[in-house]
């Protein structure tokens, strides 16, 4: 009786927390219901590979989280075609509506930013920022977006001709303009359909592409480009109430305030991306690892080269795959790359070692297969990693021409010319000290113990001597 007493008030103390922490969840939770939240994310940088990573996550997390939109700050001078063009149909896709706002005071969606703000559901500046730019390096068409060509109003690009607009009518003359005109004409159809399925200015947008025009947060919104300035996220949810927006083919209408605000950073992995994804830094680790390989061959079993070098060439493998490349460039890289590797194990006087030190400049200048400059190859880089391969050039030719002229160090030819000091003889035969070593030997009669003779050829494992300019030592 006594041992029940001293467990139950314990025994009820712990049931009467259980059930007032299981009330306290089930108020928290509403029944079930999550709680309605905006989430928050960054687009900064150069649009690449991680960004494309860091919105998919981010849309798939918010439907998920059954948020009630996504805001998208952007503040980027552009990109890649690829990456762009991902995100954009990761865009059109999403579940959750994205409002795309370009933000802190000072930012700016340039090129390939003007485009994901054109395909987000609501577009917002805030003040002090600006968009435009758009003029196309090397972008795609979009699948499902771009109208074909011949679909295009024919209409449409006489009126523009007699208005006096520049570079539509004539016809290019040479192969490098017709591309041009091919890329900037797949561009504008690509951001007008943009423009047209979200309602906003179409002929502005084009004339972001062919005049890379530019325009202010007030200027925007006048010419209906965005929806909405906004000073803040607070400001632009305020802004977004009760707004209708069209998800994934029906109208939803936003409910944004009150909303919590959530907020998901670039996780790990995609920031690692990010860096790999710098084309500087996958060239780095390229001949990294190469030369890691390299030494491990010179030196078996040293283990950490090899270790090191097979890491870095797969990392650096891995970060040029997310990337457009030049194939010749990259035919260069690994042709150039092979011919040193054959120079340091078949020494051919620096002819192939030189010639694949070309053919690696040559292909890093081309290795990437855009114009932006957040994704070439720095010449610094190319620079610095063509001089240290021609010091280890260099240095294994010095070395190559050092070995082709030194005497050879085995076999008999070393001890021919040598002297040798008599130890033992009798008649024309006995026995020398030659290099430390005790030799049998032959010559002429009349030497004795201590003399000095000099070796003149070897016949087997005996040494043919003769007198050595008349010198003795007694030993």
């Amino acid at each position: 009786m006594t041992i029940v007493q001293r467990l139950g008030r314990p025994v009820f103390a712990a049931a009467l927390f259980c059930a007032a922490a299981t009330l306290a969840i089930a108020q928290q939770s509403g029944g079930g219901a999550l709680r309605p939240v905006a989430v928050v994310a960054d687009l900064e940088g150069p649009i690449g590979p991680a960004s494309t990573r860091h919105v998919e996550r981010v849309i798939r997390a918010s439907a998920s989280r059954q948020a009630e939109v996504i805001v998208l700050r952007i503040n980027t001078p552009g990109g890649l075609a690829d990456s762009m063009r991902d995100i954009i149909q990761f865009i059109l896709g999403s579940p959750v509506p994205v409002a795309g706002y370009v933000a802190p005071a000072g930012a700016h969606a340039a090129s390939a930013g003007t485009y994901i703000l054109y395909a987000t559901h609501a577009a917002a500046m805030a003040p002090g920022t600006n968009l435009g730019a758009a003029t196309p390096v090397q972008i795609g068409s979009l699948p499902g977006l771009t109208p074909p060509q011949d679909e295009q109003p024919a209409d449409r690009s006489s009126e523009q001709a007699e208005d006096g607009e520049e570079g539509r009518s004539p016809a290019p003359a040479g192969q490098s303009d017709v591309m041009a005109a091919k890329a900037t004409n797949d561009a504008v159809a690509f951001i007008r359909s943009l423009a047209e399925l979200r309602g906003r200015n179409a002929d502005w947008a084009e004339k972001a592409v062919r005049e890379a025009a530019s325009l202010s947060a007030a200027a925007a919104l006048e010419a209906n480009v965005i929806e909405l300035v906004a000073e803040d996220v607070d400001s632009l949810l305020a802004g977004l109430d009760g707004r209708t927006v069209n998800v994934a083919g029906s109208d939803r209408l936003l409910s944004t305030t009150g909303l919590a605000i959530e907020r998901i950073e670039m996780d790990r992995l995609s920031r690692i991306l990010a860096i790999l994804s710098n084309p500087n830094v996958a060239l780095i680790l390229m001949m990294i690892g190469v030369y890691g390989i390299i030494f491990e061959f010179w030196n078996p079993g040293a283990l950490v080269p090899g270790v090191v070098g097979a890491i870095s060439l797969t990392l650096g493998l891995y970060a040029l795959n997310q990337l457009p490349l030049n194939y010749t460039g990259l035919v260069l890289i690994g042709l150039g790359i092979a011919f040193m590797v054959a120079e340091a194990f078949s020494p051919a006087f620096g002819i192939l070692g030189f010639g694949g030190l070309c053919a690696f400049v040559l292909g890093s200048a081309m290795l990437v297969d855009t114009d932006f400059p957040g994704f070439q190859v720095s010449w610094w880089v190319i620079g610095t990693m063509a001089g240290l391969s021609a010091a280890v050039l260099v240095v294994l030719l010095g070395w190559t021409l050092r070995a082709y002229r030194r005497a050879p160090v085995t076999g008999a030819s070393p001890l021919v010319g040598k002297q040798a000091v008599v130890a033992e003889w009798s008649g024309g035969q006995g026995y020398v000290w030659a290099e430390g070593e005790r030799w049998k030997a032959q010559g002429k009669a009349g030497l004795s113990p201590g003399d000095i003779v000099r070796v003149r050829a070897l016949s087997g494992l005996t040494l043919e001597v003769g007198p050595a300019a008349g010198t003795q030592s007694n030993q």
